[in-house]
């Protein structure tokens, strides 16, 4: 009969005790996070990512792979994020839940790896399993896993986190095969965000403490030369791709001395919120500059602690381990290398506060083996600091329910806030609120006003109100800020258009689509416009462009439709006008050409059909109406073809001069 060994039943209790902790912690982020299920997509970089990207839409095809590694969409290299966004469009379409779950399910695998790494490399569990809860649960981390824009810093964190583990693996059994797990993993993360670059960093920090592989640093520096390698790589990448979309700030826009600033107030900030994680928000905007108070202060804490960490190091080694993790890991983007307008993110705090979170959990077990009668108390009070925090995240994520409500929220809380002015009025805009959303552009525009883009969207509100020549003006305007601009050129070709300027609007949407070959609506407007100036070649060429790049848009194919009627093409023009009609019932000038069609085959009822539908949805079609009096006159119905030639003339007298169906 086979005996239990007592190892094997020594092991079994701590398993279980295990697999009971993974499952707690994994419920506590579900809990949390569940009301993501019902979040929409965001109107702050979602576009870029998912929502009006056609390659991620197209799922995982050859030629979306392909773009995904030759692309820096985003100023980033980021081809395994790309994938990632892909896969969900195969799964979900552009149901925003799945994607939102797809988050929620990373950042709870994320929390157990890093239970699982802490515990390989320390066999402490309850205090890994602290530090798990800690970033399962820290407000902080809402932003990295409500937006589906930071899928990028999820998927870098897991193969982060997936490289320590096995880092332990192999410090425990050295071997090239394990180590090349280390850099697959490594590099596999560099792809996802190349935030991770300090890896080889952190696995110096961990040989010292709890490795304990420090008597022959040499060695261990040679060791993570490959790691170092591939880091390089990774960030002479992202340099570039930054570099070349405009992401990076010259000394001459934010010189040395305020980026040492912003270092030193971004990293008393991150502690400051870490504490006392309230009044968050999606955009923190990068002041002119900090009070000299503030850096002093800042700068005081920064050091006061550094020079703690190091005189507790010999007693304490966990202490310099979580604060060189925390600022380390924080290089990356902490303001030396400037990219974009933000301050401070929350959602660059994702890795580095681990760090704190080690300092946090091994110091109460310190505290423990001090003062073993304080067991109840300290741990009652990590219950409640965890329950605290839960709250405080399940708070900030109904924040994260739509734009509207992140953007209020964030001009709550912080001021001079011009960045979200601008998406708040974009989101109004799109919502009808013209005026609202006016106000909330101008506003940007009195804070910035060399803001391309707040121009740009205010233009676009001045033409829906009518007004032509101040929209102009503010396109004219963002230009002058950003020549290169493709969807101002776009507008503006928009309005020269209508105001009968044929030449300088295609002059400006060929420019546009110069800039961005798959500016799907330049494409299809330039079309439009080089028909109406009889080039009808050139014009086809642009339409069957814009419809092999979105075939399902019913305006297109209607317009591609008018195009071939107009080149003699009748039976493809037919094809694509019912096709439009079939995408978008509701267009009348395609229903007018369908019925002209039908008129020229002699089917007539068809052609009646077609007209009567145009005039349905647009009574003041007066082609329309003079088309439909013709056919009536030829099916013998004169009264009827009276009533809607009558009506036609009135409506434009020069149709009088029109000889039958043109």
């Amino acid at each position: 009969m086979f005996r239990a060994s007592p190892s094997s039943s020594a092991t079994r209790a701590p398993r279980a005790r295990g697999a009971l902790v993974a499952g707690l912690l994994a419920l506590a982020v579900i809990a949390v996070y569940a009301p993501l299920m019902h979040a929409d997509f965001v109107s702050l970089d979602d576009d870029v990512y998912v929502t009006a990207n056609r390659h991620v839409q197209s799922g995982l095809t050859r030629a979306s792979i392909a773009w995904a590694f030759r692309n820096g969409d985003a100023s980033l290299w980021l081809p395994f994020t790309w994938l990632s966004h892909m896969l969900d469009c195969e799964l979900y379409g552009l149901a925003s839940g799945g994607h939102h779950l797809t988050n929620l399910l990373l950042h709870v695998a994320n929390s157990l790896v890093l239970l699982m790494a802490l515990r390989r490399m320390t066999g402490a569990f309850w205090c890994s399993a602290v530090v798990a809860a800690l970033f399962a649960v820290h407000p902080l981390h809402v932003e990295s896993v409500a937006w589906v824009s930071e899928r990028k810093d999820l998927l870098s964190t897991l193969f982060l986190l997936l490289a320590l583990w096995l880092y332990a693996v192999y410090v425990g059994r050295p071997s090239l095969g394990r180590f090349a797990l280390v850099a697959v993993a490594f590099a596999l993360g560099l792809m996802a965000k190349p935030m991770i670059v300090t890896l080889p960093f952190v696995l110096l920090l961990l040989d010292y403490w709890p490795l304990r592989r420090a008597d022959r640093w040499s060695n261990l520096i040679v060791e993570k030369l490959p790691l170092v390698i591939l880091a390089a790589a990774g960030a002479v990448v992202t340099f570039r791709v930054a570099e070349a979309t405009g992401a990076v700030a010259s000394l001459e826009q934010l010189s040395l001395r305020a980026r040492s600033s912003n270092v030193l107030t971004a990293y008393a900030w991150y502690l400051g919120k870490m504490l006392w994680p309230r009044g968050l928000a999606v955009f923190y905007p990068l002041p002119d500059s900090w009070p000299a108070g503030q850096i002093a202060g800042a700068a005081v804490v920064v050091l006061g602690i550094s020079a703690v960490a190091l005189v507790v190091a010999r007693r304490r080694p966990y202490v310099p381990v979580g604060w060189l993790w925390f600022l380390g890991t924080l290089v990356p983007v902490i303001g030396l290398v400037q990219a974009g307008h933000q301050a401070v993110a929350d959602r660059f705090t994702y890795v580095p506060l681990i760090g704190l979170f080690i300092v946090v959990a091994w110091g109460a077990s310190d505290l423990l083996a001090r003062w073993p009668r304080a067991t109840r108390a300290v741990v009652a009070s990590a219950a409640v600091l965890l329950v605290g925090l839960a709250f405080l995240s399940r708070l900030q994520v109904f924040y994260w329910r739509n734009s509207t409500t992140l953007f209020t929220r964030a001009l709550d809380v912080t001021t001079g806030n011009w960045v979200i002015h601008h998406n708040l009025g974009y989101v109004l805009f799109k919502e009808g609120y013209l005026d609202e959303a006016k106000a909330h552009f101008v506003e940007a525009l009195r804070l910035r006003p060399q803001f391309a883009s707040a121009h740009n969207n205010l233009g676009e509100v001045l033409e829906r109100q009518g007004d032509l020549d101040r929209a102009k003006a503010q396109f004219g305007d963002a230009l002058d800020v950003k020549p290169d601009f493709a969807e101002a050129h776009y507008n503006l070709g928009r309005v020269l258009a209508r105001q009968g300027q044929p030449a300088e609007a295609i002059s400006h949407l060929a420019t546009a689509v110069r800039l961005n070959p798959d500016f799907v609506d330049a494409r299809h407007n330039l079309g439009v416009a080089l028909a109406r100036q009889g080039r009808i070649d050139e014009a086809l060429g642009q339409l069957l462009e814009a419809e092999r790049m979105r075939p399902d848009q019913g305006d297109l194919q209607a317009s591609l439709g008018h195009v071939l009627l107009r080149k003699g093409d009748v039976t493809d023009a037919l094809q694509h006008l019912l096709t439009a009609l079939r995408l978008k019932p509701d267009q009348p000038p395609a229903d007018y050409d369908v019925g002209l069609i039908f008129a020229r085959q002699r089917r007539m009822s068809d052609a009646i059909e077609h007209f009567t539908r145009a005039i349905r949805s647009k009574p003041d079609f007066a082609e329309a109406h003079y088309a439909l009096a013709a056919v009536l006159d030829a099916e013998g119905r004169s009264d009827q073809a009276a009533e809607h030639r009558a009506r036609a003339l009135a409506l434009r007298p020069e149709l009088a001069a029109r000889q039958g169906l043109e």
